[in-house]
Parts: structure tokens; sequence; C-alpha cells
């Protein structure tokens, strides 16, 4: 008899094609979160696939005699105190997070000086080595004209610098104009994987408008962090910040303590946007067709939906109260990628932002899966060898 099958539930096939060829691994934490915000029906086949893999106890454990499920009564015990402890560890680490706490602050001011350009650098600040410069400086060296050349190239040089003074001109003085680091954070948002989904095209304009995202760590109950989006003045909404605030537990669920693994984050709540007239990029209205019933008459009514916006990030599904409330699969998933994401903005992108808006930290997340998928291809089948084709190979030393 075979078993029913799950409407509600998708095939490994439909989840390997919903992530548009991205590898389904449990390291593949971006690309999983993203996917989330699209289709959370995804994550409830991906837990399905992995409790197929777990599997099931083997049923020892019940064949034990009774004095022996006793010691094992004990080493479980021994197991809640460990995880007690193992919390009071993560409490110690959020204390010591609070006490380097403002001198990342400090440091991270500085960025946003230069960034928004309430502040240019100083040459001794601006002394870092390019890879950049250096090739531009090789280039120069390359195009150098022998020395006899060099007079006649300097001549022909003034002259037509003179007929193209005014051209000259109007670019330096573009450079001049341009201030800060235009669109700093929203090329950091446009170059990850996990948050270049969150954001739409409308979003952009409003985007270039962000000038820095602070994390601030709330040590008294509820305990926590929270992001906060600093926005320069826009013809959009009316806030200069946004929040975004999670709650985290740091201690085992009493329910379950034996499935701790560290601190986690149970809650987030948004803030309210004060959109100026005709800018809410969140809403979107549609024309609908009714058709009346008796009559026959038909009318056109607009009706307003939710679009598809990243500041809908500041609008997150509501958490039921209490431990034993039920929450909706699709809410339940929507929530977990919406953690995975405020975690890694506060943990990867705001600690390393220059280099996500460079692409150096992203590159070097994929020169590391490059060489896992290295090291896993040498364990299978070699490659084919072709002798015939090898000068250097002796068939009287092979034998």
């Amino acid at each position: 008899m075979s078993e029913p099958e799950n409407p509600s539930s998708e095939t490994v096939e439909d989840v390997e094609e919903e992530l548009d060829g991205e590898a389904v691994e449990a390291g593949d934490s971006q690309a999983i979160a993203a996917q989330l915000m699209k289709n959370p029906g995804v994550l409830a086949a991906l837990q399905d696939k992995l409790s197929s893999i777990v599997g099931s106890p083997s049923g020892y454990i019940q064949s034990l005699p009774k004095e022996v499920k006793r010691r094992i009564k004990a080493l479980k015990k021994l197991q809640n105190e460990i995880i007690n402890v193992e919390a009071e560890f993560y409490k110690e680490v959020n204390l010591l997070e609070l006490k380097y706490a403002p001198k990342y602050t400090a440091l991270f001011e500085k960025r946003k000086e230069v960034v928004s350009a309430a502040r240019e650098p100083t040459d001794e600040e601006c002394d870092w080595p390019s890879d950049e410069e250096e090739e531009d400086e090789k280039d120069e060296e390359g195009k150098l004209a022998p020395d006899s050349q060099q007079g006649e190239l300097k001549d022909k040089t003034s002259l037509e610098g003179a007929k193209e003074a005014g051209g000259d001109g109007e670019e330096k003085k573009a450079e001049e104009d341009t201030k800060g680091i235009p669109s700093f954070w929203l090329t950091i948002f446009k170059n990850v994987d996990m948050l270049s989904e969150m954001v739409q095209e409308h979003d952009e304009p409003i985007m270039a408008h962000l000038q820095d995202i602070q994390v601030v760590i709330h040590d008294k109950d509820p305990v926590g962090f929270s992001l906060e989006f600093r926005f320069e003045p826009n013809e959009y909404f009316t806030e200069t910040v946004l929040t975004k605030r999670y709650e985290m537990r740091y201690e085992p669920d009493p329910q379950d303590p034996f499935a701790f693994e560290g601190p986690e984050i149970i809650k987030c709540t948004g803030c309210t946007i004060t959109w100026n007239k005709g800018k809410n990029v969140t809403v979107k209205q549609i024309k609908k067709k009714q058709k009346h019933k008796g009559r026959g008459l038909t009318r056109t009514v607009t009706k307003q939906v939710q679009a598809d916006s990243f500041f809908n990030f500041f609008n997150p599904p509501a958490v039921p109260e209490g431990s034993e409330s039920e929450v909706d699969e699709e809410i339940e998933a929507l929530l977990g990628a919406d953690f995975e994401i405020g975690h890694f903005i506060r943990e990867r992108i705001v600690p390393r932002a220059v280099l996500f808006f460079t692409g150096e930290a992203i590159e070097n997340d994929d020169y590391d899966d490059e060489e896992n998928e290295e090291s896993s291809s040498s364990d299978g089948e070699d490659d084919e060898y072709d002798e015939d084709n090898d000068p250097d190979f002796n068939p009287e030393a092979s034998n």
C-alpha cells in the first residue's frame, strides 16, 4: 500500500530548481535564506530531506538493562549541566562584546564620516597599498615613449592640451564635485546575493540615500541587538533612522534544553515608515473587474496590495506570544530567513563593509568554495590518461 502524498510539500528536484542551480548544502545559508524570502515552502522541503538523512534510533537503548538506563539518566543530567555552563559562557561573550563596543563604534563613526563626505581623510589615513594603483603605474610606465620621441610628444601634448583644456577641466571639476563614496551601502547590498534578492529596482534610488548601518547591543531585558539604518533627508519618507530590533535568548529552552546550540534570535520588530505621498514602494495599485450578478454590469475597482520591496524588512511577521503558541509554517520560514539576514548584517556586513563594497569579501568566500570543490573531486575517479600524447612516457620504465 503506497503512502499518501503530501500536497503541501515539494520534491527535492523542485527545491533544487527553485534555488536556481545553487548547491543545497548545510553551509550554503546565503542561498537558502535568499530563496526563503521568495518562497518559504522551500524550507519545509529541505527540512524533510535533512530529517530523512539523519535517520532514527536503532532500538539499542530500549534493549539495555534497567541499571544501564539509570546510568544514562545520570549522563543526561550531566549534559544539562554542561549546557548551562555553555549558556554562561555565551553570556560572558556578550559582556565582552559590550566592553569592546565603544572601540568599534568610534572606528565605524570615522567610516561613516568618509562615506557621507562629512570629513575628507588625510594623506596618512589614505596610506594603504592598492593593487589597482600598482597596475595603473605599470601601465603608465609601459606607455612611455623612447627618449628621442619625448620632445615631440611633449610639444604635441601641449598643443592638444590647449585645445582640449575645456574638456579636461570639466572632468576634473566633476571629480572634485563627487563627495564621499556614492552609493556605498547600495553597492554592498547589490554585491551580496542574500541582500540583492531583497532590493528591487524601485528601491535603489532610496537606498542611494543610506549613509550608515549601526549595530546597537542591548544588555537589559529584552536582550539582543538593533540594526539602525541611517538615511540622509530624502523625498521618500520623513524618518532619517529606520530600526530593526532582534531579541535573543542566551539560555536553553526549559521545554527542550538539549536543543541549545548557543544564543538564538527569538523575535524581531520593525518600525513605522512615514512615506511621503505617492512614494510608498511597499504597496502597489492593481485594477480588478467585478461583475454584478443580477444586472450583469461590470465595474473596475482599484485595490492596494503589498509589493516586493527591501523596506518590507521593517515590517516582519509578528511572533505569537507564549512558548506553546503554534506558528504557521510560512511565517516560521519567513522569520527564519529574517533572523538569518539580521545576524548576517550584524556579524559580516557591518564589520567588513568596505570589503563587501569592493567585492574582496565575496571573492574570498568564492575561493573557499572552490577549494572545497577541488578537494572533493580528488576523492572521485581518476582523470583519463593518454599515454600516446605524453612525451615523457617510458613503457620500459612502467614495466
